[in-house]
């Protein structure tokens, strides 16, 4: 009996050491975000490690990966890396993903980045995505190669909003309105622009092993339960199977799989044909290449490109164990932010990488697709995206954006040049949560942000 009685003091003592005298956690949970794979650097490389759990084996095909995704393309005919399409938009992975992050808003708008315009008419494709532009496509390149000319340069003017803090803070924020200019052809008038920045790439492998099963189960698109929340799937084109699935990459979730969104960026991104992918972007174009040859990507490197993308080591979470990062999560969750960026989910089996599977992680996205308001509009549909929604962006490794990839600019577009700009732009859904914000002491702003910041 005694020993049973010490047996249970001590689990008490146990339990009490985790949270603090006002029952507060002394630790957030989550450390290891991506489960596993999580890779625990604080350098300017952090975005671009090999899951810490690889096989000797996997880890030398994800090495592989790294060579075919550091590789810059040539115009063809070359001994190496030709096919360079005739229009592009840039001339490698790494020149879209930084150092595997987050693009910037280039200084130079019409030079190699990682911006581009989507684009298209109103209606949809035979699959039910964007409709093309005749004569353009559903991409706008603005680059090209020796002796063909690029479908056209972009152009961008600013409106300005401010918006007044609770503790009389005042925050302008600068909406980008582009618009295409010197087309190779005319345009029809009627074309729908949809500004994209390139976004991070270590996780997805882990994003992808989810059940679908689990992301559904957060979905609400009637929002049933009358909170205000109505997350809803999107269901896009698979070309790998010929059927319609769950969308999961892309900044409206257009794409099914890494492979999918691999393969079309090598297509759209670079004009560089694949297995998937076998025609030129700009096939039927005055400015397509009629010597091209197909595939321009062979599919060994293709695969090898998606492995890489999927075995990528996810950032640890840091200072979980700082009260204003502990504050600040309650916040977060007392404002409601934690709805649509919802903080957990355990990956399944995953055939071909079992290092990716049975992971609890930590991306901070429920994967489904908001209404974020009209100021976030991109007026553009994507199979059953429409023009205010977004799918919810993974808040892992945010806070190491300025270390990995030199600047702190976020959303679809890069708008917004900090944290606090990107909670201002919030809307929709998420109107009241960034009115909460707007209303928060300094203190707990501050607390509220660090917290981010420590993802």
């Amino acid at each position: 009996m005694k020993k049973s009685i010490l047996v249970l003091g001590w689990a008490a003592l146990i339990l009490s050491c985790n949270k603090n005298d006002d029952n507060t956690p002394r630790q957030l949970d989550g450390e290891k975000a991506g489960g596993e794979t999580t890779v625990f650097v604080k350098t300017s490389q952090a975005f671009g490690l090999p899951a810490t759990n690889l096989s000797a084996e996997n880890l030398e095909k994800h090495l592989e990966g790294d060579k075919a995704f550091g590789a810059l393309f040539v115009a063809s005919p070359a001994p190496r890396n030709g096919g360079l399409g005739s229009v592009f938009n840039n001339n490698s992975c790494n020149g879209c993903h930084p150092s595997d992050g987050r693009a910037s808003v280039p200084e130079n708008l019409n030079g190699l980045s990682g911006l581009f315009l989507k684009i298209s008419v109103q209606g949809t494709d035979e699959h039910g995505g964007s409709a093309p532009v005749p004569g353009f496509g559903t991409q706008l390149q603005h680059q090209s190669v020796y002796g063909f000319q690029p479908e056209a340069k972009m152009s961008v003017s600013f409106q300005e909003k401010t918006f007044s803090l609770a503790d009389g803070a005042v925050v302008t924020l600068q909406k980008p309105v582009y618009s295409i200019v010197s087309p190779y052809i005319p345009l029809p008038g009627n074309v729908l622009i949809s500004p994209r920045i390139g976004m991070p790439v270590f996780g997805l492998g882990l994003l992808e092993a989810i059940p679908e099963s689990a992301i559904l189960a957060n979905a609400d698109p009637n929002d049933q339960d009358k909170d205000g929340i109505s997350g809803k799937a999107n269901y896009v084109w698979d070309i790998v199977s010929g059927s319609l699935k769950l969308g999961r990459f892309g900044w409206k979730a257009g794409a099914p799989s890494v492979l999918v969104q691999s393969a079309g960026a090598y297509n759209e991104d670079m004009g560089l044909t694949n297995y998937l992918k076998p025609v030129e972007s700009s096939a039927g174009q005055s400015n397509n290449d009629p010597n091209a040859v197909s595939p321009e990507v062979s599919r060994e490197d293709l695969e090898n490109v998606v492995f890489y993308l999927k075995t990528l080591g996810v950032p640890a979470g840091r200072d979980f164990d700082d009260p204003k990062v502990i504050a600040g999560h309650h916040i977060f969750e007392k404002i409601n932010c934690s709805s649509c960026h919802v903080a957990s989910f355990a990956t399944g089996t995953y055939a071909g990488i079992p290092e990716i599977g049975n992971q609890k992680i930590y991306p901070y996205t429920d994967m489904l697709l908001h209404d974020m308001g009209d100021d976030l509009a991109d007026n553009r549909s994507e199979f059953l995206a429409n023009g205010n929604e977004w799918k919810t962006r993974p808040l892992w490794g945010i806070g190491l954006t300025a270390l990995t990839s030199g600047h702190t600019s976020f959303l679809h577009d890069g708008r917004a040049r900090n944290l606090t700009e990107a909670i201002l732009w919030h809307g929709g859904e998420a109107e009241k949560s960034k009115e909460d914000f707007r209303k928060l002491s300094t203190k707990d702003r501050e607390a509220l942000l660090r917290f981010i910041e420590s993802l």
